[in-house]
């Protein structure tokens, strides 16, 4: 189980960045393995009961924005299963955080790269909860490389496999269990608004993810769903360590307007909006863009 981790002095929001320390992980990544702790707890966010009573599969959900969505929906009442690949004290830890929130908390370890893993996570992930009416599909995998030539049929594959068929299966399979009034929440990025040199596959399915979401806002709405997308810029969970080089993770974010990346706790708000009827009742087919200033054409 990853310790407490307050020590996180090396960023503060709208302050200065630090450049941290250059180093890589082992992916997929331990949290506990970063040389600078994100903060990715919510430790300072108060809810007030937005999503009382609701039931939340989140992908990719053991640490990151995953972790701090799955913390934010508990502390706004909602109950919550987390799917992840095998990151089991991460994962062992966002359980606690929900549960210490007065929620549960169910673990769904296995690969979404399979199709039939992601239906039996949605199957698992209704039954523990008695029922789902809130989706967030989260989990990605990526590998940057320096050229296309370097970029094989099998990263290909994989990456498509994570970031974009998992969407398709985990969201087909949850619509048998999703009422109307639910909300389903897609994790997208920057790189898929403006595509990105050396994460080029990784650019792909994140610009999918944003047609996938305007494609089923049209398709469900109606049955009642709402399904909208976050697509956040650079944000400091284990992914950056576990797949940039040490050169690159000391300057992580620094290109953005504000001058650093996005700690996890900064980017759940979103997803709490887009799941709370009280909030965002209006909003289907939307995009959120938190991408510390930066302003894009169109």
């Amino acid at each position: 189980m990853n310790g407490d981790h307050s020590d996180n002095e090396n960023t503060a929001p709208g302050g200065e960045d630090v450049e941290r320390p250059p180093h890589t992980i082992d992916y997929p990544g331990a949290t506990a393995d970063m040389a600078e702790q994100p903060r990715d707890e919510m430790r300072d966010y108060r809810g007030r009961d937005l999503l009382a009573g609701r039931k939340a599969l989140i992908t990719g959900g053991d640490s990151g924005i995953g972790r701090a969505v799955a913390v934010a929906f508990a502390k706004e009442g909602a109950d919550v299963a987390i799917a992840y690949l095998e990151e089991h004290d991460d994962a062992e830890h966002t359980a606690e955080l929900v549960r210490r929130a007065g929620r549960a908390c169910h673990l769904l370890p296995g690969d979404l790269a399979a199709a039939e893993h992601c239906r039996a996570v949605v199957a698992d992930a209704a039954a523990a909860l008695g029922g789902l009416d809130l989706l967030v599909n989260n989990v990605a995998y990526q590998e940057p490389v320096d050229d296309l030539a370097e970029l094989d049929d099998a990263q290909w594959r994989r990456t498509f496999a994570v970031n974009i068929d998992s969407y398709f299966h985990v969201t087909k399979a949850a619509l048998a269990h999703l009422p109307r009034g639910s909300a389903v929440i897609n994790t997208a990025s920057i790189n898929g608004l403006r595509g990105n040199k050396s994460l080029i596959d990784y650019s792909a399915t994140k610009g999918a993810v944003l047609a996938l979401t305007y494609s089923l806002a049209q398709s469900f709405q109606d049955r009642g769903i709402r399904i909208n997308c976050v697509a956040p810029g650079p944000v400091w969970t284990p992914l950056i360590p576990a797949t940039m080089d040490a050169e690159k993770v000391a300057t992580f974010g620094q290109q953005a307007p504000f001058g650093r990346a996005a700690q996890p706790d900064e980017i759940a708000p979103s997803y709490v909006f887009f799941a709370s009827e009280t909030m965002s009742s209006y909003y289907s087919g939307e995009v959120l863009a938190p991408i510390g200033g930066e302003t894009l054409p169109g």
